[in-house]
């Protein structure tokens, strides 16, 4: 959420950077002028309350000297009545307001690159060597389903398209990859959680899916009698929401936390692509990192956050890139995102692993978590999230970039305590 005081002190500079992200400079004004019409109601309404009180002593000092009160009790009930309609014009424009506003997306940093689509990422660097082979590399699908640790078939029977089965080696691989990650990111100071896989709307509008996700259907919706829930698209919303409606400690930040969590995505891409393998699943794990910290640290935390899912890509000795997204391709919430991504050799491209994002104080106001400073005065923290990593993805990663040509599979070395020994993957018998 925006905070209306900046857009009301420099309108235009809120249109100039919002139209980046594709909001149109009228919606701007009429959020201002539900402001504008809010503020003079609540005057108005403040100052026939203000009649009313004194009505009100006015009929005590009648009655209390047995005179006629009438006149004054009459004139108290056309006043309560006229507030009564402020009242519910106020809670209405009220409304509209807040309907408005929940829908603008954050305001993009000064040097995140300009451009409503994702074509102008700028790349920051690239790590690792991207391997060769003397021999067509297979897509990880491909490889999987050949090895039989990917059941893709059986999954479409059961649930439909873009749901998997992971077999035998393939489940302790996706177990080794999530768990791997759950131990570097504790080792790095982050607290591990494991946190609900549903979620109320408070907490799905806290972190900004809601109300997107509610008009284009991109969740999954379940009920707990006639109370509606959510299941998470991403470990970010419930430990976001962890700290919802608090006042953290100042001494505590920043706060540092990771979860595993499955993600359940009803719209994953579009229509036509990536119908196959793990890429875009409804259903996929993902290990979740997120730090709460005061203004002037998220920048560098957002840094910290980044390299921190650099350093499993490095680990796994996997090539990647990374990428600060343009204004019109981050999410909703972001003020900036790097993305990372890796190199897919069945693909012979680089694809997205990771997103990491500074949200500001945005998704702090939506969920009013603030921290007193050293003044004694509430202030709003800032978020971050970032992949650490996509599990699925990753798992598909291990497959195409050490896959040999008898069809096994090498397991990189950090994997290999988590994998029983095993230092490789054969067919499954």
């Amino acid at each position: 959420m925006l905070d209306i005081k900046k857009i009301r002190q420099n309108p235009d500079f809120i249109k100039d950077k919002l139209a980046t992200r594709g909001v149109k400079p009228e919606t701007i004004d009429e959020l201002l002028q539900f402001d504008e019409k809010r503020r003079d109601l609540i005057v108005e309404s403040e100052t026939l309350k203000a009649e009313k009180n004194e009505a009100s002593e006015q009929i005590g000092t009648l009655k209390r000297n047995k005179e006629d009160a009438t006149p004054a009790i009459k004139k108290m009930q056309e006043v309560a009545g006229k507030i009564k309609e402020l009242d519910e014009k106020l809670r209405q424009v009220e409304v509209d307001q807040n309907n408005l506003a929940a829908h603008l997306p954050n305001i993009p940093a000064d040097d995140v690159p300009v451009g409503l689509t994702e074509e102008g990422a700028v790349e920051l660097r690239k790590v690792g060597d991207i391997p060769s082979f003397d021999f067509q590399p297979k897509q990880h699908f491909e490889i999987g389903e050949d090895l039989g640790i990917l059941d893709f078939e059986r999954a479409s029977k059961v649930s439909g398209s873009r749901f998997v089965y992971y077999v035998g080696d393939g489940a302790l691989l996706e177990r080794a990859v999530y768990n791997f990650y759950l131990d570097q990111n504790s080792e790095a100071g982050y607290r591990e959680m494991i946190t609900p896989y549903m979620v109320n709307e408070a907490s799905m509008y806290g972190t900004g899916q809601f109300p997107k996700f509610k008009e284009t259907k991109a969740g999954y919706e379940t009920f707990d009698g006639d109370k509606e829930l959510t299941l998470i698209p991403t470990a970010e919303v419930p430990l976001v929401n962890y700290y919802r409606d608090e006042v953290l400690p100042e001494d505590q930040l920043p706060i540092s936390v990771t979860a595993l969590s499955p993600a359940f995505r009803s719209e994953a891409g579009s229509a036509g692509k990536d119908t196959r393998g793990l890429i875009r699943l409804h259903q996929f794990n993902k290990v979740e990192m997120v730090k709460f910290t005061k203004p002037e640290q998220s920048w560098d935390a957002l840094e910290e956050l980044t390299h921190q899912a650099e350093s499993l890509l490095q680990k796994l000795g996997l090539a990647y890139h990374v990428i600060t997204l343009t204004t019109g391709d981050m999410s909703f919430t972001a003020a900036m995102t790097h993305d990372l991504e890796v190199w897919l050799p069945g693909q012979d491209k680089y694809r997205e692993i990771s997103s990491c994002s500074n949200t500001t104080d945005f998704q702090a106001r939506r969920a009013h978590i603030q921290y007193r400073d050293e003044n004694g005065k509430l202030q709003y923290i800032h978020t971050l999230n970032g992949s650490g990593l996509a599990v699925g993805r990753t798992v598909a990663a291990i497959l195409e970039n050490y896959q040999n040509e008898d069809g096994t599979v090498t397991v990189p070395d950090v994997l290999v305590p988590y994998m029983h020994g095993k230092t490789k993957i054969e067919k499954q018998k």
